[in-house]
């Protein structure tokens, strides 16, 4: 890494930075690396763009960069972006500069380790920050040309489609009743038109050091403009999946917990944001628990291939079986 350079470019492009500097690789962002820089008188965190040939569409870090400055000013909470810079030849390839924002990170939604209280005042500030993001006018903000306008629903069954067939190792049957059924069964209402997050969960947030809210919603990889309705269904997978399958919160919401029910967060969401339930809310259920099952499928296939990282990806894309078992259950109660 050519941290001299780094530490040049900080100079000329971060408001009050002063050397020396130290930096060190952050665990989690697999996708694009993520590092801490260190100063004597403040923290920073630099996203990176991966080295060497990626998808043009993938790791998109000057689009991460873009929403969080948008959002800056609204009620989303988003750590503050100083720079980007597009310029390979500081480290490499294309990446930003934040805030270091000190917090915690829940990787388990039971929050095996919290009060009722604190859960319950978690999980609502949770909900708080989604609905915030669901309530941003893009155009208000700058981003009326972050994403395709409408059919964000149809497209994304169109796509994790065709990302399943071509990473296909065996044959689930439940997806393809799926593929065959979805196209057939979209919800048939207007969409609006909204910034979505793309992989709204827990881990994707920051939580005060002590206390139980939401600090900041980081990960934006997969912002688009969409249908907030899909991206809230997305999120709210966590209840319909075991804790064992993918994160999941089924079977961990009990009276006393601090957990809100599947009916009452939605409840929350659908009155932070002034709207009603969607009557046909499980089909954009089912349409994500496919895009996740498509997801896992990849995963499956390059263990097969023996091109991932993680070394746990053969037990992870056997998920895709049970993931896109929910998803047509479903489906044929509809």
């Amino acid at each position: 890494m050519a941290e001299a350079e780094l530490k040049i470019w900080m100079e000329e492009h971060v408001d009050g930075f002063q050397g020396p500097m130290r930096l060190h690789r952050l665990a989690g962002g697999q996708s694009n690396p993520t590092w801490r820089v260190d100063t004597p008188n403040q923290s920073y965190v630099l996203r990176q763009k991966p080295l060497g040939p990626v998808l043009p569409s993938a790791h998109a870090v000057d689009r991460e960069f873009r929403v969080m400055q948008a959002l800056a000013g609204t009620d989303v909470p988003v750590p503050k972006v100083w720079a980007l810079c597009e310029h390979p030849a500081v480290m490499g390839s294309m990446f930003f500069v934040m805030e270091f924002i000190e917090g915690r990170v829940f990787y388990d939604p039971r929050l095996p380790d919290q009060t009722p209280e604190d859960r319950a005042a978690i999980f609502d500030s949770m909900n708080q920050a989604f609905s915030a993001i669901s309530t941003v006018d893009p155009m208000a903000v700058g981003l009326g040309d972050y994403g395709r306008h409408g059919g964000y629903v149809a497209r994304t069954v169109n796509r994790w489609s065709k990302q399943y067939r071509a990473s296909q190792t065996r044959s689930i049957p439940a997806m393809d009743a799926l593929i065959d059924w979805l196209p057939q069964n979209l919800p048939q209402r207007e969409e609006e038109v909204r910034i979505v997050h793309g992989d709204f969960r827990m881990d994707n947030l920051l939580i005060h050091p002590t206390e139980p809210k939401v600090l900041a919603v980081i990960d934006w990889e997969l912002g688009t403009l969409g249908c907030p309705i899909s991206d809230f269904a997305y999120h709210m997978m966590t209840w319909r999946v075991s804790p064992d399958l993918f994160r999941g919160l089924a079977g961990a919401v009990t009276p006393g917990s601090g957990i809100p029910t599947e009916e009452a967060y939605i409840a929350d969401w659908c009155r932070r944001t002034g709207r009603d339930k969607p009557a046909d809310f499980d089909l954009y259920l089912i349409v994500n628990l496919f895009r996740m099952a498509a997801i896992l499928q990849g995963i499956a296939k390059r263990a097969e291939e023996g091109t991932a990282s993680d070394p746990d990806a053969h037990e992870v894309g056997a998920r895709a079986v049970p993931m896109a078992q929910i998803a047509w259950d479903m489906a044929r109660r509809l």
